[in-house]
């Protein structure tokens, strides 16, 4: 009987192990190869389709896992309702600036984003919920802060897809922290108030320009409608992750994203990175190990605190 319960929480971490792969795999590198087969397609549109394929897919599921009940509960609440709104322009200004990454060939920058918004997520928990933070973690900021500053130095301007990325993001989990509700339903009322805007931006592009999924080929169409489970299937395998790993844990291995979207820049498609971005990053992977270093080593401090005699 004893080694059944004590094999079912490492099933529950290998669980969450693979899932936790399986996200920010599909961040590292699904995301930015899927954008990057449809950089013909107008940003605009590809965005509203992020949102007009994504939310009848949300709806069925919430239904399927009976949350339909909760989703009504978030609709009639008036103060949720005006923290999803936010948070709604938020992450819509992430995908914006993140396709927009993809389809100028500046991948990696948004990597760098994604390095660095723990970091800017750990300051606002500082300057706005009244957060203590420890020395390791100051010295991680002020390092990453050097590193932006050294890349907008050697390249001539601010990194701005970088900074907006880390700063929209940041600003969204301090948002939807405050918010009563799980990812799933948050983020199909995210989409529910998104719709008409994204509906209206298509009915704009279709108008001015035309659009790909009227004037493009099948094969083209058929990507198009894939940009709600783009969206949605890696949501949903870290949403299963986190209930399972352990939040530090969850934290180390947000890093395999942006490495991959790294990766991916440099490797795949050819994007330049030299001597001018090479001290930056190593900056500011050198405030990412800081930074994860002392996470790790507060996590495991608790741990042995709360561990019954």
């Amino acid at each position: 009987m004893e080694p059944e319960l004590t094999a079912r929480p490492r099933d529950q971490a290998t669980t969450g192990v693979l899932l936790a792969l399986g996200a920010y795999g599909w961040w590292g590198a699904v995301t930015p190869l899927y954008y990057h087969q449809l950089q013909e397609v107008p940003v605009l549109e590809l965005i509203a389709w992020r949102v007009l394929a994504g939310l009848p897919i949300m709806m069925v599921l919430l239904w399927a896992i009976s949350r339909h009940r909760e989703l009504l509960r978030v609709l009639w609440n008036p103060r949720v309702m005006g923290l999803l709104a936010v948070s709604a322009v938020l992450i819509g200004i992430n995908w914006f600036v993140f396709i927009i990454a993809v389809d100028t060939n500046r991948l990696t920058q948004a990597s760098l984003g994604y390095y660095i918004n723990p970091l800017v997520s750990v300051a606002l928990g500082m300057l706005v919920l009244g957060e203590r933070m420890r020395l390791l973690q100051w010295i991680a900021i002020i390092i990453a802060a050097i590193g932006v500053t050294v890349l907008a130095i050697k390249t001539g301007g601010v990194p701005w897809i970088s900074l907006s990325l880390a700063g929209s993001f940041a600003f969204y989990g301090l948002i939807r922290k405050q918010v009563d509700t799980d990812a799933a339903t948050g983020l199909t009322v995210e989409m529910i108030l998104l719709f008409p805007f994204m509906l209206a931006v298509l009915v704009f592009v279709h108008t001015n320009e035309g659009t790909m999924m009227a004037d493009g080929e099948t094969w083209l169409v058929v990507m198009l409608l894939l940009g709600g489970p783009i969206t949605i299937v890696p949501l949903l395998l870290f949403t299963g992750c986190a209930r399972r790993l352990r939040l530090a844990t969850v934290g180390l291995m947000q890093y395999i994203a942006p490495t991959g979207q790294f990766l991916m820049g440099v490797l795949a498609f050819g994007e330049a990175f030299g001597a001018d971005r090479i001290v930056a990053f190593c900056l500011i992977w050198a405030a990412v190990i800081l930074y994860s270093t002392d996470a790790w080593r507060h996590a495991r401090r608790e741990q042995v605190v709360t561990i019954p005699d």
